[in-house]
């Protein structure tokens, strides 16, 4: 445990940030699923939709710090190109 007043407040910090961080985390991972359940059920419609949210989400956890940029984008990628493989097939 720390003994000076600013490392207890460092702690406190990087205890909040840390939860922040998680849930922001969390909640991209959720949103990618919703993506991945909506291409498993091969409707087009709606896998565009979730993807249109996933990709807000996924570059708000950019600026907040929670992800790389270029992982980020990435993962946009891998996305899009399973829902558009999704439009070839149907």
């Amino acid at each position: 445990m720390p003994n000076k007043a600013s490392a207890k407040k460092r702690l406190r910090q990087t205890i909040k940030k840390t939860t922040e961080n998680k849930n922001r985390k969390t909640r991209i991972k959720t949103f990618v699923k919703k993506v991945e359940q909506a291409i498993a059920q091969g409707d087009q419609d709606t896998a565009n939709g979730v993807l249109r949210a996933a990709q807000s989400e996924i570059m708000r956890g950019v600026t907040k710090g929670v992800l790389h940029k270029n992982s980020a984008s990435r993962k946009i990628s891998r996305l899009n190109s399973k829902v558009k493989g999704l439009k070839k097939a149907s």
